[in-house]
């Protein structure tokens, strides 16, 4: 028999760093660590203008069946995010305003899950952040044990306990937690870095003059022409 486990207690990165990749933005951080990190296009916000960062409260469960969520509350902690996947796809709405009252209270910053969420329009009002595969107005079961704080596989990348999760309109990066400091230093310099080009940019310099593509146009064989 399978062994289900809620483990209470996990690593997670400096909260400082935690914070600063969170308020990045999804595509800095994501080109600045090797394009890695993103769990793709099928994870959609239900809100707009909104960024957060958090460390990663793991949830497997059963599909249609919210049991182990609210059993995922009592370990969060101020600042986490809780990731939620299923053994097998749901288009369940396993979420909803009920459970996002009892995250707030403990101080969790958003949800992200491979499933469907619900009460769209009230976790908008509350402010509550949620990234989801659906939405979906079906209603879920609570019968079937599953896990909390255990690795994950979203999107194809396998998300441990205590990575950081930043989410924005763009969608969903996952940074292992080894690997937090290292790739807030590397979004440093990518932004400084896109600062400079957008002076240039904004001073009317060419993208294919100060990035070399002239050469690279010229070697795939593209001609400037006149008129046809």
């Amino acid at each position: 028999m399978n062994r289900h486990v809620v483990v209470r207690e996990i690593d997670r990165a400096d909260p400082e760093v935690v914070d600063a990749l969170g308020q990045i933005g999804t595509a800095t951080v994501h080109e600045a660590i090797g394009r890695v990190g993103y769990v793709g296009v099928e994870l959609r916000p239900i809100q707009q203008d909104v960024k957060i960062g958090g460390s990663a409260v793991t949830v497997l469960s059963h599909p249609g069946d919210n049991l182990m969520i609210h059993a995922a509350v009592e370990v969060c902690r101020p600042g986490d995010v809780l990731v939620v996947v299923n053994t097998a796809p749901s288009t369940h709405g396993m979420f909803g305003d009920l459970l996002a009252t009892s995250l707030m209270q403990r101080g969790v910053r958003g949800l992200i899950i491979d499933a469907g969420v619900r009460d769209t329009s009230d976790l908008r009002a509350m402010g509550f952040p949620v990234w989801s595969r659906y939405v979906s107005c079906q209603g879920t079961v609570k019968n079937t044990p599953g896990s909390v704080n255990v690795p994950v596989v979203l999107g194809g990348l396998v998300v441990n306990p205590g990575d950081v999760v930043c989410a924005d309109d763009d969608g969903v990066v996952i940074v292992p937690r080894s690997d937090a400091a290292w790739a807030l230093e590397q979004s440093n310099s990518r932004i400084a870095k896109e600062a400079a080009t957008r002076e240039k940019l904004a001073a009317g310099e060419l993208g294919v003059d100060f990035y070399g593509l002239r050469a690279k146009l010229a070697e795939l064989g593209v001609e400037y022409v006149d008129r046809l």
